[in-house]
């Protein structure tokens, strides 16, 4: 299922009387876009290579990298999960990301769920499909208030 509306899909699926900042800032400065869900298994979003993201080599820095990952994660474990938080966030970097890149594309799967977490998996590939980075997360399942 494409997503056009992920941002009213995920306050849909929050507890009553949670009020969340939706889409979050660090979403929105990444420039991140959703654009496949697939209910209780998978979401992916894309995130511009953009310039300022760039470390000395002209590669995407990791930390970018690691959160564009953490910016599919995040909502995907609310989508499975409300209210959840990552507790673990582990990233193995395969390929750089390098300026002739234009976007990357983060899927964030299910691995397992238990009652009070969530085993989550990710990875980072370049527009032909190639893994850059791959990810492995936990978060904690919260009681609602």
């Amino acid at each position: 299922m494409n997503a056009p509306d992920f941002n009213a899909l995920l306050r849909a699926k929050l507890p009553e009387g949670m009020d969340l900042q939706i889409p979050p800032p660090c979403l929105l400065d990444m420039q991140g876009e959703f654009v496949d869900y697939v209910e209780g298994r998978s979401l992916s979003a894309r995130f511009p290579v953009l310039p300022r993201y760039g470390n000395p080599l002209g590669h995407m820095q990791g930390g970018f990298i690691v959160a564009a990952l953490d910016n599919t994660l995040g909502p995907f474990s609310y989508l499975v999960a409300p209210p959840s938080a990552t507790v673990s966030l582990n990233t193995q970097y395969l390929r750089p990301v390098t300026s002739d890149i234009p976007h990357i594309v983060c899927t964030a799967w299910l691995v397992e769920r238990t009652r009070a977490q969530l085993h989550l998996r990710a990875q980072a590939a370049d527009p032909q499909g190639r893994v850059l980075a791959l990810c492995q997360a936990t978060a904690q399942v919260l009681e609602p208030r």
